[in-house]
């Protein structure tokens, strides 16, 4: 009898588990159950087609069962819903969603991978004509009907994350006015609060309004579209809502059958993607994994690591050794004209966590400043204090995010330092880069802190400032008089060594500039001139990026 792998659901992870299995093994039978139509799409691309970017729908359907069938000789089942798991017995309960008819399938190896569902907050309304969440392929085709025959003029999206905001532009794209209304008090949660407000401002900028820190408390259907009440009181008429409050792994089959669920709410599941049954695995958006750079239990939405798990999960079914290494979490979105990237992990689940971290920021030129189209961006990186370790980085800029955020993910996978991120010998010509990447301008200012070079501080300390520091502005009397710290005294960098006569010796200095290079430079006069100094990492754009304010419609 041959050996039957028998995968519930498809997308990333199931598909990649179905194709991998069959790569390896030509004699194992594997049957493919997917609830819905498609078995295998590009779920991160639909709200491009909604936004007119992807025009070709059919390009969102990456493997139809027609194609799995002939290329891999999988059995694919859409339409099928799997009822139950029998362990015991080794056998799957399927409905038929086309006739409703049931049949038991058996099993030698089961793979999960039944995806996440979005989370639909318990209030009144959700069910109105004009609210819809972003999922499937189904999905995209309503809303793209519903836009294209009402043509709404106004819409809110409710929640900031990755779908939030790629809806959010899709539907600015389309002419409809945006207001994103979000819960906590930043949109795009991965990333840390001043790396987000850089977004608030992107955001700002293309017209979409802000309400953070609010949530809808009911949704009202009235005869020109919909009233969404908000939790401070006041309400927002629209034509469109879109629920993207996050999305929730969908554990209801493991659970039923008895597998472990973990502390975070997803499939329990080992370095070989292993249930709680040897003969189960599961795979995607509703497993635990562990966190590379922490060591600790997350959920991580994300179709790279679903891809690996399902490859994974198809080399243990069929009998070859194969383990997952833990998530990275490393992610890029688009907003507009600007890309966010993340890798490793952010300052607030370091904090969360009670692991001991210092940062750095730096403002790097994508390319060659001297070649025409260069960017400013900005890069966070995370070390630790005691070993300078690399645990994370998240950048935001027009161009280049991609490669910087990609480059430290494999530092961080390599266990590399800030040293080793300065030795890194990477491409450069004037269009791509700097003869000193960004990714080694991070690791030099990062081992300068290590090294003793030169002691920074933060925003925050700012505000905490003592009566024996003083702020000084290096930057010139022109910047200065355009905006500075408040209590800040100028003396221009260049002018520096014929004033030192000028500054109290008593005092520790907290020293800035733009971003953070003139003040290093002013701190090492200081520092070798018998004075007490600190530099602000990342200077003054940091430090506004670091204090703005969004209480609802407008940046404070």
């Amino acid at each position: 009898m041959k050996k039957r792998i028998l995968i519930v659901g498809g997308v990333a992870g199931g598909a990649s588990a179905a194709t991998r299995a069959r790569r390896l093994s030509e004699d194992t039978e594997i049957v493919m159950f997917e609830r819905g139509e498609h078995v295998s799409f590009a779920n991160c691309g639909l709200p491009y087609h909604i936004g007119g970017v992807i025009e070709d729908r059919e390009r969102l359907l990456i493997a139809t069962p027609e194609f799995m069938r002939k290329r891999y000789n999988i059995d694919v089942r859409t339409g099928s819903e799997v009822l139950s798991i029998d362990r015991q017995a080794k056998e799957l309960t399927v409905r038929d969603l086309a006739d409703g008819r049931e049949y038991s399938e058996r099993y030698d190896k089961l793979i999960l991978s039944p995806g996440a569902s979005p989370i639909v907050p318990p209030i009144t309304g959700t069910g109105a004509k004009g609210v819809f969440t972003l999922r499937s392929v189904t999905d995209m085709d309503v809303i793209n009907d519903w836009l294209a025959v009402e043509k709404p003029e106004r819409a809110v999206v409710i929640g900031g994350g990755y779908i939030g905001l790629e809806m959010t532009e899709a539907l600015v794209e389309r002419g409809v006015a945006v207001t994103i209304v979000e819960l906590a008090g930043q949109v795009f949660g991965p990333v840390d609060a001043e790396m987000a407000n850089i977004v608030h401002e992107e955001l700002e900028k293309h017209g979409v309004s802000l309400r953070l820190n609010t949530s809808v408390t009911g949704i009202v259907e009235e005869n020109d579209g919909l009233k969404l009440q908000l939790s401070d009181g006041s309400s927002i008429a629209c034509g469109v809502a879109i629920m993207a409050v996050g999305v929730k792994p969908e554990t209801t089959l493991a659970a039923e059958a008895g597998l472990a669920i973990g502390e975070r709410g997803g499939i329990s599941v080992n370095e070989l993607m292993e249930t709680s049954d040897a003969d189960i695995y599961a795979v995607g958006d509703a497993v635990e994994v562990v966190d590379y750079s922490g060591g600790f239990k997350t959920l991580l939405p994300l179709a790279g690591p679903a891809n690996r798990q399902g490859c994974i999960a198809a080399d243990n079914a069929i009998g070859r050794m194969s383990k997952y290494g833990g998530s990275q979490g490393t992610a890029i979105c688009k907003v507009f004209d600007l890309a966010v990237g993340m890798t490793g992990t952010s300052e607030k689940v370091l904090q969360r966590e009670g692991k001991p971290y210092e940062k750095v920021y730096v403002h790097p030129l994508s390319n060659a400043g001297y070649y025409p189209g260069a960017e400013q961006m900005t890069l966070k990186l995370l070390f630790d204090p005691e070993n300078g370790k690399v645990l994370g980085a998240q950048a935001i800029g027009a161009e280049g995010i991609d490669k910087r955020i990609d480059v430290i993910s494999v530092a961080i996978r390599a266990s590399m330092t800030v040293d080793d991120l300065k030795e890194l010998q990477l491409s450069y010509a004037p269009a791509y880069g700097s003869a000193k990447d960004a990714v080694n301008y991070a690791g030099y200012v990062a081992s300068n802190v290590m090294c003793g070079d030169v002691r920074i501080c933060h925003a925050a300390d700012i505000a905490a400032n003592r009566d024996d520091q003083i702020l000084l502005d290096v930057r010139t009397t022109d910047e200065y008089a355009m905006g500075t710290i408040d209590g800040a005294v100028n003396v221009e960098l260049d002018g520096l060594r014929g004033r030192l006569g000028e500054l109290d010796r008593e005092k520790e200095f907290i020293v800035f500039c733009q971003v953070g290079l003139r003040a290093y430079l002013a701190c090492r006069v200081l520092e070798q001139n018998g004075f007490r100094c600190v530099n602000l990492s990342g200077g003054y754009k940091t430090y506004l990026a670091a204090t703005a304010n969004y209480n609802g419609e407008r940046r404070m």
